[in-house]
């Protein structure tokens, strides 16, 4: 007995110990290979198992295999994955994913890409992934609202009309850039996101870089930079098929093909979706087709070719103008509510409308002159045509404001209901009945096509080990065309319009131009250099210069007989140039600080030097701006929480501001006035927990304190015999800026049920959002401040769900935006009084769903 007792407690204990020799840790640490920098949130699998983990901020995991030996698979959206043997307890060492995206780190060079905890200047990153779990059927621009300074809105909720506001500036003082590639409006600086529908398709990151930012070349980004990094091609051969539904009619559907890198170095990937729906809105139906071309070449170790074409053509009904809250409650549409619409013959038809086909088509060359020296030179061309619905004639189908200043229908009766959509049907009648007399109200379109050409070209050199030098130029041609012409005379023969001095019959058919036909010509030649000094691994530093020419040219086709030397007018140049530098110190491991300071000038806008939009009356006093800018921030990255923390103030000085005022009883004049100053200053927050292995927890604060500087009073504005013709009086020192939340908060918790579920829950918060207005119309010194928009908060929930179909990978996902359907306010424009009573606002989307499926082949 005491021997079989002997042999029994051997046994287990051989047992014991088999099972604990069969077990194996594997350690290691995943970094992108593309920046160099830790990559959290990286999947490691053991082969043929489901046991896995992720990394951590710092790119470290852990993972307890149940076996003596075998292989991990470790894997990030958008990366190549790698497949690494262990034997027993394993330390991987560093282990680096590259990019699945031909050519990417080539592209990163020439797009001034921030490099966490290196690139002095406050960041946010979002990669593909996360853009493919927020994104369901919202605003591109909208990905971000959980990002310190952002405020984004779907504006006037029509397709692709969503705005985007940073640190208090809008869009024209924001830049955006794809692929290092400015797409500001040449002559504006605006943006419209309906031009790249279907770029959330095909981006692989996308990054606010907020104040200065790390661009080199001169942009107008007095906010901050918005930098979109599309795919180029995949270095795997595959693809993939989505559809995607959603609320009012939303359904989308599209394809992907990459033949991956071959053996010859040719590449390709190639997608295309179509994307269409009745809108939120009503009114506003819409329709896109999308699509997307890269083809690289490798020539040989020195040079690769990469060829790249996207664009989305679009047509969208939209809500053009702001209503009374009074009118939303006392319609029976709600916060749906939309008066810029009709019927026709039974059909849906628009009185305002956007239709545009911008494609973006460039070829980068990358050009390895030898180990320490490098090009990277893209030239590009956008071809846009399109523009905005409207009216022309009578003002039956317009909106205006009463007597008592309330918003209200002018001709009510040509409504179908006292809110309804627009009788077309009605009009059309009257128009056949006017015969000879023409129509008396028909539609137009105000076009904006330009055509626009450009060389952005960035040398890069190790000077040394610690000394690099970028340099490059940057050179754009532009022209606009701005014209209305007649699409429906709603049932007329032609329309009466005397607007063209060429064309003496003062007929207009539909297809003709129409109220104005001119040409804005900019050009522009800009240089950049940048010293990035490496001390050693702690401590980065740069210095960047750059300076550009502007210049502005208009012709105008119908204010001036053909031959008349006023048609075209002198070219006026504009010189600006600007300097920034900053450093960062790591001071241990875990904890970093950074400062940047800067200086840049802006040539002024198109319009403000031509503010009559004529060839005679031309602004020689437009002054460039001015922006200041500095900022400190601090940063943490432990095994578990990673938060920012950063303070700035922005000072812009000398904002173009024009006045108009009466010369005579037949002819104005403008005056333009300097000192229209702003201070944006503000605190911001952000961290990451990883609360367990499966739970992340974000957070982000923004407090930000916008106002207009001083007074301005006491300006004389002379004519040309320098009488006094006005004087003006600017009260606007501490009233708040608006247009943009002020305060904004969020909060977010991500939990993976295993590796290929996702669980996303995010609120967000917007406070102390002032009514927008113009700071010339405050000429009163008793004057409030703008009405200020009640706050709100909205929950949104994603979910995604990764699994083996057949042969195929798939993937599910599933979206609710507004959960709780909050009613908000999310834009206002200020009234008389600046109170709720008189403010004309658009209201944000209640809920909103969509789901989508995915299969990868």
């Amino acid at each position: 007995m005491k021997k079989f007792n002997q042999f029994l407690f051997a046994t287990v204990l051989m047992l014991f110990t088999t099972v604990a020799f069969a077990q194996s840790t594997i350690k290691g640490k995943v970094i992108d290979g593309d920046l160099n920098s830790p990559l959290p949130g990286a999947n490691i699998i053991v082969k043929g198992t489901t046991n896995g983990a992720t990394s951590n901020f710092d790119g470290d995991f852990t993972l307890t295999a149940e076996s003596n030996s075998g292989e991990i698979v470790i894997s990030y959206v958008g990366y190549v994955s790698q497949t690494l043997a262990f034997n027993g307890d394993t330390d991987l060492g560093t282990i680096t994913l590259m990019s699945s995206d031909v050519g990417l780190d080539e592209i990163m060079i020439v797009a001034s890409v921030a490099v966490d905890r290196k690139t002095p200047v406050a960041v946010s990153t979002v990669k593909a992934a996360d853009i493919q779990l927020k994104l369901g059927t919202q605003e591109f621009p909208e990905v971000l609202k959980s990002t310190p300074g952002i405020y984004a809105t779907k504006a006037g909720g029509g397709f692709g009309d969503g705005r985007v506001n940073l640190r208090g500036f809008s869009s024209e003082n924001v830049a955006v850039m794809i692929n290092g590639v400015p797409v500001n409006d040449m002559e504006n600086g605006r943006v419209f996101w309906s031009n790249w529908a279907g770029l959330g398709d095909v981006t692989s990151s996308m990054q606010v870089q907020r104040g200065l930012g790390a661009a080199r070349v001169a942009v107008p980004s007095v906010g901050g930079t918005i930098n979109i990094l599309t795919k180029t091609t995949d270095v795997e051969a595959g693809g993939n098929i989505l559809t995607t539904l959603g609320n009012d009619g939303y359904q989308k559907f599209g394809v992907t093909y990459s033949t991956g890198l071959m053996d010859n170095g040719f590449a390709a990937t190639v997608s295309a979706a179509k994307t269409d729906g009745d809108g939120y809105v009503r009114g506003t139906q819409f329709n896109a087709v999308s699509y997307f071309v890269n083809i690289s070449k490798e020539i040989n170790d020195q040079h690769k070719l990469a060829f790249t074409a996207f664009g989305a053509k679009q047509r969208h009904g939209q809500r053009q103008n702001r209503h009374l809250i009074d009118t939303y409650r006392r319609s029976e549409d709600g916060i749906k509510y939309n008066s810029d619409w009709g019927y026709k013959n039974g059909e849906v038809t628009f009185i305002e409308d956007n239709f545009y086909h911008k494609p973006q088509i460039s070829l980068n060359h990358y050009w390895d002159i030898n180990d320490n020296t490098s090009i990277s030179t893209a030239a590009y061309v956008s071809f846009g045509t399109g523009g905005g619905g409207g009216t022309l004639g009578s003002d039956a189908v317009t909106l205006g404001d009463d007597a008592d200043g309330r918003f209200k229908f002018q001709s009510s009766e040509y409504r179908i209901g006292e809110f309804g959509p627009l009788d077309f049907d009605r009009i059309v009648e009257e128009n056949i009945a006017n015969g000879a007399n023409g129509s008396s109200a028909a539609l137009r379109a105000s076009r904006n096509d330009h055509n626009w050409y450009g060389v952005l070209s960035t040398l890069k050199s190790n000077i040394n080990d610690d000394l690099v030098l970028l340099a490059g130029l940057d050179w754009r041609s532009y022209t606009g065309k701005h014209f209305r012409e007649v699409t429906d005379l709603l049932g007329g023969q032609f329309i009466i319009n005397e607007d063209d001095v060429n064309n003496p019959t003062g007929v207009a058919r539909v297809g003709d131009k129409v109220a104005y036909n001119n040409d804005g010509i900019v050009g522009w030649l800009g240089f950049f250099g940048q010293l990035e000094y490496d001390v050693n691994e702690n401590f980065n530093t740069f210095i960047a210069l750059n300076a550009a020419n502007t210049s502005y040219k208009r012709k105008d086709y119908f204010n001036y007989l053909d031959g008349d030397d006023l048609q075209e007018t002198d070219t006026y140049n504009f010189f600006a140039f600007g300097a920034k530098g900053g450093a960062n110190y790591r001071l241990t491991p875990e904890h970093n600080v950074f400062a940047n300071f800067g200086y840049f000038e802006r040539a002024p806008d198109f319009d403000a030097v031509f503010p009559e939009f004529n060839n005679e009356e031309i602004n020689d006093d437009a002054e460039n701006q001015k922006i200041i800018s500095f900022e400190l921030g601090y940063g943490y990255r432990g095994e578990r929480l990673s938060a920012n923390v950063n303070v700035y103030r922005t000072s812009w000085r000398d904002r173009t501001e024009t006045i108009p005022f009466q010369l005579n009883p037949d002819e104005t004049g403008f005056a333009n006035i300097l000192g229209v100053n702003a201070i944006h200053q503000g605190i911001e927050v952000d961290f990451v927990y990883k609360a367990t292995d499966k739970l992340n927890l974000t957070g982000m604060l923004s407090l930000g304190d916008w106002r207009w500087e001083e007074d301005i009073t006491d300006v004389n504005i002379l004519d040309e015999d320098q009488n006094v013709v006005e004087v003006v009086n600017l009260f606007i020192e501490d009233v708040p800026v608006g247009d943009a939340a002020q305060t904004t908060f969020a909060l977010g918790a991500d939990y993976r049920f295993g590796l290929d579920t996702r669980l996303s829950l995010d609120y967000n918060y917007f406070d102390r959002l002032y009514a927008d207005f113009d700071p010339s119309d405050r000429g009163d010194e008793n004057a409030a401040d703008p009405w200020q928009v009640p706050a709100y908060g909205v929950f949104d929930v994603a979910m995604t769900h990764g699994f083996d179909f057949g042969p195929f990978r798939a993937s599910l996902i599933a979206r609710m935006n507004n959960i709780l359907n909050t009613h908000y306010i999310a834009d206002a424009l200020d009234g008389s009084g600046s109170n709720a009573q008189t403010a004309l606002v658009y209201y944000g989307f209640g809920r909103t769903f969509s789901v989508g499926a995915t299969l990868k082949f």
